[in-house]
Parts: C-alpha cells; sequence; structure tokens
C-alpha cells in the first residue's frame, strides 16, 4: 500500500520561498510553553526535567507557532561516530540556559531548531534552519517510494490489459465451444458392437 510521503519534492524551495519558514527561520523570540498550569518555579523544575527527557513545548512569540521539539535525552548513548548535532540534544553546560537542537519535518520540510532557553525566564532565543542532510536522505526515501508506486501500478495495468483481452476473446471461446459441442451432439452413437 503507498504511503504519504513525508517530504515535498522541493524542500529547498519551499524552505526559502514559504512564508512562514521565512519568519522562523530569524532569530527570534521563544517561550517555554510547557506545564502552563503550573507556578513559575515548578516550571522551571519540570523545564529542566523535560530537556533530560529529550523534549520540550516552545512556542515562537512573534508568529504563535508551537513546536514539540524531540532530541536525543540526556542519558541516551552515542551510536557509534554520531555526533550529537546529527541526533538533536539538550545542552546544559552554559549556565542559566540549555542550548537545544532538535531535527524534525514541518509542512513537507526537513528542519533543524537551534537554540536556547534561560533557566530563570523560560524565554531564549530560537530559529529553523533548512536541514540538508535529513532533506537529502528523505529525496532518496521519496524516490524510492515513487518507484515502488510506480511499479504496483505498471503490475495493476498489466492485469487490467490482461483481463480486457481475455473479455475480448471470451465471445470467440463461446463460439468455439458452442461449435464443439454441436458437433459432438450431431454425430450419431454407433451401437457397441458384440
Amino acid at each position: 500500500m503507498p504511503t504519504m510521503p513525508r517530504v515535498v519534492t522541493d524542500q529547498r524551495a519551499k524552505f526559502n520561498n514559504d512564508e512562514l519558514f521565512r519568519g522562523l527561520s530569524r532569530d527570534s523570540e521563544v517561550r517555554f510553553t510547557g506545564h502552563r498550569d503550573r507556578p513559575h518555579q515548578e516550571r522551571q523544575v519540570r523545564f529542566q526535567q523535560d530537556c533530560r527527557d529529550g523534549h520540550a513545548e516552545i512556542a515562537f512569540v512573534t508568529s504563535g507557532t508551537n513546536l514539540e521539539l524531540l532530541f536525543a535525552p540526556a542519558d541516551w548513548p552515542m551510536e557509534g561516530n554520531q555526533a550529537p548535532e546529527q541526533r538533536g540534544y539538550a545542552d546544559f553546560t552554559e549556565a542559566g540556559k540549555v542550548r537545544i537542537v532538535s531535527h524534525f519535518i514541518m509542512d513537507g520540510v526537513c528542519t533543524i531548531w537551534r537554540g536556547y532557553i534561560e533557566i530563570e525566564t523560560l524565554n531564549g532565543i530560537g530559529k529553523l534552519d533548512f536541514d540538508e542532510d535529513r532533506a537529502e536522505v528523505e529525496n532518496v526515501m521519496l524516490q524510492q517510494e515513487r518507484e515502488r508506486h510506480r511499479e504496483r501500478l505498471r503490475v495493476v495495468e498489466e492485469r487490467q490489459q490482461q483481463f480486457h483481452e481475455s473479455q475480448e476473446r471470451l465471445p470467440e471461446l463461446d463460439a468455439q465451444s458452442d461449435t464443439l459441442h454441436f458437433h459432438r451432439k450431431s454425430k450419431p452413437e454407433t451401437p457397441p458392437s458384440d
């Protein structure tokens, strides 16, 4: 069964020309939006815990765009020679700030969110960048899916053609069958000889 493509055909063009992406690709004020029903001090603690667990809810203040950022939890082991940048992360090394990198597909475009949020205020600066490496991987997957779809379509069309050809030959086969049946009935039966 064909699957819905995860990305658009020309991701780079969409990222560069779409009004939403143009706005989000500039350094903008962001805010942690998780646990809004809790007191500020509790939100600070929960923000840090969420980051250690590998997720954070943020919003771009100017546009109101909300994102659920996902990245590798702090206790995940590195795979092979994979750099932290490739898997996303939350970095607590800078005093009073959490730097976050998160990869995701937004509106059919591979993106990277990069920014920081201050632990005290739960505000910060962030932006979206085009994720060239993941876009290439997704484009290869898109082309493979299209090729599988073309092959399935070719098989279906082949089967339909065979069916139509058999339906066209059906009256011809029926006539041959009727003629053969008629010849069998018209032959006199010979009595068995003793």
